[in-house]
């Protein structure tokens, strides 16, 4: 027992140090250390606030400017338009044939930016794609075959945008 006692009092001397300008040496470098590591703490947080800026500021510019392309590939199609409008005494052939290259136009720029058609003429009808407007007897078309299609409708690079409209066929009721 007695030789425990004897350690303690060494092993608190071998801790602390015995000169003051040691401790004040140590003292001084934790203080820089610290100092440092605040200073690259601060320059993180800045850092990471300047990025989220320029994330948000880069978002804000995505959505604003987002149609750009596509409105700018529109502006002949309303060019075409405009000129056809502004023909005075044209006659309905000539009329017609300027409205299908507007037409043609139009579908191409929407073709280019991801649009497709859905025409399901003589298709089975599927309700994922097509909303059914009437049901139409038929002996020539198989029972839920869309029979005519009152209007289109579109898939935007594969996502319905619009469902067509159509008359399915059902079989005759004397059947």
């Amino acid at each position: 027992m007695h030789d425990s006692n004897s350690s303690a009092p060494e092993a608190a001397q071998a801790i602390t140090p015995a000169d003051p300008a040691e401790l004040a040496a140590r003292l001084a470098e934790a203080e820089a250390a610290t100092a440092e590591m605040r200073e690259t703490l601060l320059r993180e947080r800045a850092e990471l606030e300047n990025q989220r800026r320029r994330l948000q500021r880069d978002l804000e510019q995505a959505r604003r400017y987002a149609n750009e392309k596509l409105l700018a590939d529109l502006l002949p199609v309303a060019d075409s338009l405009e000129r056809g409008l502004a023909v005075e005494g044209a006659d309905a052939a000539a009329l017609r044939a300027g409205m299908e290259l507007t037409l043609r136009a139009l579908v191409k720029v929407a073709e280019s930016a991801g649009l497709t058609a859905l025409d399901p003429q003589g298709q089975s009808f599927d309700p994922e794609c097509h909303q059914a407007m009437s049901m139409v007897e038929s002996a020539e078309y198989a029972p839920d075959t869309v029979v005519s299609v009152l209007q289109k409708g579109y898939l935007l690079n594969d996502r319905l945008l619009r469902p067509a409209l159509v008359a399915v066929a059902r079989a005759p009721a004397d059947a």
